[in-house]
């Protein structure tokens, strides 16, 4: 597969708005910083016209991305995803006012909710969060490998906090576990603008297994990014 840059904004042909997929957590860290780099994203995302689809969640810097982009772009940019059995502990066991944190759909299970994310993504973007967010970002890392997607995948590195992931990338490609190749299939940013710059230059990486999943993957998705027939 050659290399190839992310679709600029508005590049599908019904011209649904670009949507960032953001895996952080409900919880706030022990650090303002965290929080502020929540903010800042949403923010970056508004000057750029991108929407936000997210897990669903109303506290910690799940709350803080959708809230804040929602304030700034309006409720039709935000849309939440939420296991039912999740509703208690990452929304406060109420129903989220639309106007607040936008759009929310309730589904049945996780793997429900990886999902769809995963279909109405156009990039991910992994802030700080627990182990939910780094196995969200594991999986969607995978399914890249896999041939699943080509989204750019962009860790929003705040205060070191992903430092240990991205050395173990490098151990894993230096002991033979991870081909070279694949190394470039994680990118890191600092800050919120070079999280977007990251995304728009983002290059699809050599090595990619070529497998057909019209079946087996999110539907339609390995096709609409790479423009491959196999």
């Amino acid at each position: 597969m050659s290399d190839s840059t992310a679709p600029p904004p508005n590049s599908d042909t019904n011209n649904k708005p670009f949507t960032v997929c953001v895996f952080c957590g409900a919880s706030s860290g022990d650090s303002p910083r965290f929080l502020e780099a929540a903010e800042s994203l949403a923010e970056v995302l508004h000057k750029s016209n991108y929407n936000l689809v997210y897990g669903g969640g109303t506290v910690g810097l799940m709350g803080t991305v959708s809230k804040t982009l929602v304030k700034l772009s309006g409720p039709e940019a935000v849309h939440g995803i939420i296991p039912r059995a999740l509703i208690r502990f990452e929304q406060n066991g109420t129903p989220p006012p639309v106007g607040e944190f936008g759009r929310t759909t309730v589904v049945p299970d996780m793997h429900t909710r990886k999902g769809m994310m995963a279909r109405e993504a156009d990039a991910f973007v992994a802030l700080p969060g627990g182990f939910g967010t780094l196995e969200e970002l594991m999986e969607i890392i995978t399914w890249n490998q896999l041939g699943i997607h080509a989204c750019p995948i962009v860790v929003y590195n705040v205060d070191g906090f992903w430092d240990g992931i991205l050395e173990w990338a490098e151990k894993a490609v230096e002991k033979g576990f991870v081909k070279p190749s694949m190394r470039g299939v994680l990118v890191e940013a600092k800050t919120a603008e070079e999280v977007l710059e990251k995304i728009r230059t983002y290059k699809v990486v050599e090595g990619r297994l070529n497998l057909d999943w019209k079946v087996e993957g999110p539907e339609g998705k390995a096709e609409k990014r790479d423009g491959s027939d196999n």
